[in-house]
């Protein structure tokens, strides 16, 4: 299921949708240009280790506060394929224009970093001593899906499904998307108490929708609006 476009208005130029995207795709090209070795150390020091905080609560000094907070934000930025990036920024690209519409410009910047910090937030506390670096911009853009449900339900989105291209109510696609990510984060926290890992950080999805979808009201619509509309 992969949605191709939707059809809700927006009224003023996604500035700060562009930017994250443009920032997200260099940063990126920035990792692809490193050996595996470096690659890998920075994906260590700026990617979110859940262990970190377990060790710090436990009383050792061996990973400071820095080094547990900074990855919150930066991790948001870094990503471990082509296919992470590009997902990642097509459901930005496609929901996240209307979300900073709605918001504006800088409390939508605010709004998406805190959200995406709530995610990584829940990803720690349901995984507190996994030693695998999570990083990735979904748990933020998993926020502003969460802003788009409550914001724009009845909105239509172009969805290609297998063979079929049809418009699907926004509320069923994003409610699709969070039932499925709650699953698979309950699944693989099942495997986990089994000694098993997952690769996806699917508790940060559910930790960064329901963030979104409460926090969106709470920053408020933004007063100016032009008097036109564009869509996607």
């Amino acid at each position: 299921m992969l949605p191709i476009r939707d059809d809700q208005p927006r009224y003023s130029t996604p500035f700060v949708t562009w930017f994250l995207i443009g920032l997200n795709v260099v940063i990126f090209f920035f990792e692809w240009s490193l050996d595996p070795q470096s690659l890998n150390s920075l994906i260590h020091q700026f990617g979110v280790v859940p262990y970190h905080l377990a060790v710090f609560l436990g009383g050792s000094h061996r990973y400071p506060l820095a080094a547990i907070v900074v990855p919150l934000f930066t991790s948001l930025f870094l990503h471990g394929s082509w296919m992470h990036v590009i997902g990642n920024m097509w459901f930005l690209f496609i929901f996240g224009d209307n979300v900073e519409d709605y918001l504006g410009h800088f409390k939508y910047l605010v709004f998406y970093l805190l959200t995406g910090v709530i995610a990584m937030g829940t990803h720690v506390a349901m995984n507190l001593h996994s030693t695998a670096p999570a990083v990735g911009a979904s748990g933020a853009i998993a926020g502003v899906l969460g802003a788009y449900f409550v914001l724009y339900p009845r909105a239509r989105v172009l969805t290609w499904f297998f063979i079929f291209v049809l418009w699907v109510p926004a509320w069923i696609i994003l409610g699709y998307w969070f039932v499925l990510n709650f699953l698979s984060g309950t699944a693989t926290a099942l495997a986990v108490q089994r000694g098993n890992m997952g690769g996806v950080a699917f508790w940060a999805h559910v930790g960064g929708f329901v963030s979104g979808a409460l926090l969106v009201k709470v920053f408020g619509e933004r007063q100016l609006r032009h008097p036109y509309a564009m869509s996607n």
